[in-house]
C-alpha cells in the first residue's frame, strides 16, 4: 500500500519557484534563503521521487515531470483561487488589469471614465508594470502591452497599431541632417527597455543599415522615464505616437521615416488566468476605443 502524499505545503511552493529562472530570483520573490528554496525543492523530490529541476548555465529549468506537475498544481490551485473569490462575492465583477505608466497616462487614463460610467458595476484595478514579469503579472486578469506581439505568455490580441520609429532630442536631429543616420548612429547612444530586446535589431534590418556591434547601450525599462532621457540627449529610442505631445512641443524629433509597423499594443489574456466576464468587457471596449 502506498504511502499518503504529505507535502501538500511544498506544491505551492514549488509552483511559485517554477515562475522563475533561477532559484536566486525565486528566493529574492519569496523572501528566502537560496539554501532553504533548494532544500524545500530537494525534499519534494525525494518525497515524490522524482527530479523536478535541472541545473542550466542561466540558472534552473523545470525536467518534463516538472511541467506536467507545475501544470497539474496550477489548475489546482486556479481552481481554489476561482472558488475562493466567488464565495468572497468579489470574482464575477472585480478586474485587475496590468499596464505600463506611459500607456495609462497617455492613453488609457483620457479614456477610462467612458468606461468607469458605462460599467459601474465592475470594480476596476489599474496595475502599473514595466517590465512584465512573470512575477509581476502573476495577480493581474488582463494586460496591454507594448511591442510586436511576442514574448508573451497567454492570448495575445492585437488592439492598437503603432508603429515604433527612432527619436532624439534637437542636437540628436541636427546630427543626423548633417551626417545622415548611417553615419550618427554609430556615435549615439541606443536606448532600449531591456537587455535582450530585439527592437532596434529588427528597425536597422529594416532600413537596411548595418547592426550595432557597440557596447553603449542603455537599459531604461519605463517608458516614461526612457522619454526624459532621450529628450535630456542620453541617447536615441525607438517610440510611437503616444510621444506627440513632445515632437510638437520640439522637444523631441522623429530621426526617419523608417518604422517598425508590426509594433503596437496587445491586450494579453495570461495563461493562468480564468477569462471572466469583466476582462471580456474591458477587452471589448478596448478595442472599440482603439
Amino acid at each position: 500500500m502506498k504511502s499518503r502524499f504529505r507535502h501538500h505545503d511544498l506544491l505551492r511552493l514549488f509552483l511559485e519557484i517554477a515562475r522563475h529562472p533561477s532559484f536566486s530570483e525565486a528566493a529574492a520573490a519569496l523572501n528566502m534563503t537560496k539554501g532553504a528554496v533548494s532544500y524545500q525543492i530537494k525534499t519534494l523530490e525525494a518525497e515524490l521521487g522524482m527530479v523536478l529541476f535541472r541545473r542550466t548555465t542561466r540558472g534552473v529549468a523545470l525536467t518534463g515531470e516538472g511541467v506536467k506537475l507545475k501544470d497539474a498544481c496550477q489548475g489546482h490551485f486556479d481552481g481554489i483561487e476561482t472558488q475562493l473569490s466567488a464565495l468572497r462575492g468579489k470574482l464575477a465583477r472585480s478586474l485587475t488589469v496590468g499596464v505600463s505608466t506611459y500607456f495609462a497616462a497617455r492613453w488609457l487614463s483620457p479614456r477610462l471614465m467612458t468606461f468607469m460610467q458605462a460599467h459601474q458595476d465592475v470594480q476596476l484595478r489599474i496595475q502599473p508594470m514595466i517590465e512584465f514579469s512573470d512575477h509581476e503579472v502573476q495577480d493581474i486578469d488582463l494586460a496591454v502591452r507594448w511591442g510586436n506581439g511576442g514574448r508573451n505568455n497567454g492570448v495575445v490580441t492585437p488592439f492598437l497599431p503603432s508603429p515604433a520609429y527612432p527619436v532624439g532630442n534637437s542636437d540628436t536631429a541636427r546630427l543626423v541632417d548633417e551626417l545622415g543616420m548611417e553615419r550618427a548612429i554609430s556615435q549615439l547612444t541606443l536606448l532600449r527597455d531591456r537587455d535582450d530586446s530585439n527592437a532596434w535589431s529588427d528597425w536597422l534590418e529594416t532600413t537596411g543599415l548595418p547592426q550595432q556591434t557597440r557596447h553603449d547601450v542603455l537599459i531604461v525599462p519605463d517608458p516614461n522615464v526612457r522619454v526624459q532621457a532621450v529628450v535630456d540627449g542620453q541617447g536615441i529610442a525607438l517610440m510611437d505616437d503616444l510621444v506627440q505631445d513632445e515632437l510638437e512641443a520640439g522637444k523631441l524629433f522623429r530621426l526617419s521615416p523608417a518604422e517598425l509597423s508590426d509594433y503596437g499594443y496587445f491586450i494579453v489574456q495570461p495563461s493562468y488566468a480564468a477569462v471572466t466576464e469583466p476582462a471580456r468587457i474591458f477587452s471589448d471596449w478596448l478595442l472599440s476605443q482603439a
